[in-house]
C-alpha cells in the first residue's frame, strides 16, 4: 500500500487483504465501478459523484492495486477477482442488485462476475472493454505490436524523467477541475514506479484470461450499453509515439465493429460512440456519458 493515504474511502478486510472501497449516494440498484489496468477506483471520481445524485455508486481497488493491500499479485484469474468483489460488497454492506460499470480490463471482470453471480447483476455498462477477440479486429501490423510488447523491458531500468513529467502533465490536465485533495494524491501515486509496474502487469495478465472469458459463455439478456471512444488517447500516444496514426485510426474502426457485435449479442444492447475522447480519457472528460448510460440501464431493466 502506498505511503500516501487514500483521499476517500475506507479499508475492509476481505480474504486476508485490506481492500479500499468508497461509497457515495443512496438507493438501488448500485453502480459498481471495475477499473481498467493501471487505473484505480478514485480515477472514476467524477462519474461516481454524478451517479450518486440518483443512486448508490461504489468505487474500489482490487487486491494488488491502488490503496488496497499489495500482498496479492494483480495477475489473477477473473474468477478470483469476481469472488473477491462479491465478498467485499458483502463486507461493506453494499446493497444490491448491481449495475456493473467495467472499464477496459474491468469489463472482463464484470462479465465473469455476472456469469458467477447472475442474480446479483441487473445491468452492464462496458466502457472501452477489453475482449478476448480484440486483436482479431485490429490491423494485423498493430496486433503484432500488441503481442510483442514486453512489460519487463518497459520498466527494466529507471523511468526517464521526461516520461514522468509527460504523465504528470496529462494527469493534471485531465483532472484539472477535480478537488486538490483528490487530484494531488492520485497524480503522485500514479507516477510512482509501484503503480506503473502494477498497471503493466495487469495489462499483460489480461492475455491469460482469454480461455476463461470464453468459458464464461455469452452475456445474459440484461440491459447493456457499450461506450466506444472514437478519439486517439493521449496516454496511449505518450507510450506508443512510434505507432503510425493510420494504425491507431484502424484500431478505432476495428474496435467499433467489435463493440457493435458485443452490443448486438443481447436484445437490449447498444453501442454508443463518444467523440473527442480516448480509451483512458473517456471517464475523465465525459463522466456525463457514463452517468447517462447507467441511468438508461436502470430505466431499461
Amino acid at each position: 500500500m502506498p505511503a500516501v493515504k487514500p483521499p476517500q474511502g475506507r479499508l475492509y478486510r476481505v480474504e486476508g487483504h485490506d481492500l479500499l472501497l468508497h461509497t457515495a449516494g443512496a438507493g438501488t440498484p448500485t453502480a459498481v465501478f471495475l477499473a481498467g489496468a493501471g487505473a484505480v477506483g478514485l480515477d472514476y471520481w467524477p462519474c461516481q459523484q454524478q451517479i450518486a445524485e440518483f443512486t448508490t455508486s461504489v468505487v474500489y481497488d482490487r487486491a494488488g492495486t491502488g490503496w488496497s493491500d499489495r500482498s496479492a499479485s494483480p495477475a489473477r484469474t477473473a474468477a478470483a477477482v469476481a469472488d473477491e468483489l462479491a465478498a467485499l460488497l458483502t463486507a461493506a454492506a453494499v446493497p444490491g442488485p448491481y449495475i456493473l460499470v467495467g472499464h477496459s480490463l474491468g469489463a472482463d471482470y464484470a462479465r465473469v462476475f455476472t456469469s458467477r453471480f447472475p442474480a446479483q447483476v441487473t445491468g452492464l455498462v462496458l466502457v472501452e472493454p477489453h475482449h478476448e477477440d480484440y486483436n482479431t479486429f485490429l490491423p494485423p501490423e498493430l496486433a503484432a505490436i500488441h503481442q510483442s510488447f514486453d512489460p519487463g523491458q518497459a520498466l527494466a531500468g529507471e523511468i526517464p524523467a521526461e516520461v514522468i513529467e509527460l504523465y504528470r502533465s496529462l494527469f493534471n490536465q485531465e483532472m484539472a477541475a477535480w478537488p486538490d485533495e483528490i487530484r494531488k494524491p492520485l497524480v503522485e501515486c500514479h507516477l510512482s514506479r509501484e503503480w506503473l509496474q502494477t498497471g503493466l502487469v495487469e495489462a499483460m495478465a489480461a492475455r491469460t484470461l482469454y480461455e476463461e472469458l470464453r468459458a464464461a459463455g455469452p452475456l445474459p439478456e440484461l440491459p447493456l450499453i457499450v461506450l466506444t471512444a472514437t478519439g486517439i488517447d493521449p496516454f496511449k500516444t505518450a507510450v506508443s509515439g512510434a505507432i503510425p496514426q493510420a494504425l491507431l485510426l484502424g484500431e478505432i474502426e476495428g474496435k467499433t465493429r467489435l463493440y457493435d457485435q458485443i452490443a448486438a449479442s443481447v436484445p437490449r444492447g447498444e453501442n454508443r460512440l463518444i467523440d473527442g475522447v480516448g480509451h483512458t480519457t473517456l471517464s475523465m472528460r465525459r463522466p456525463d456519458a457514463i452517468t447517462q448510460a447507467v441511468h438508461d440501464v436502470i430505466d431499461r431493466r
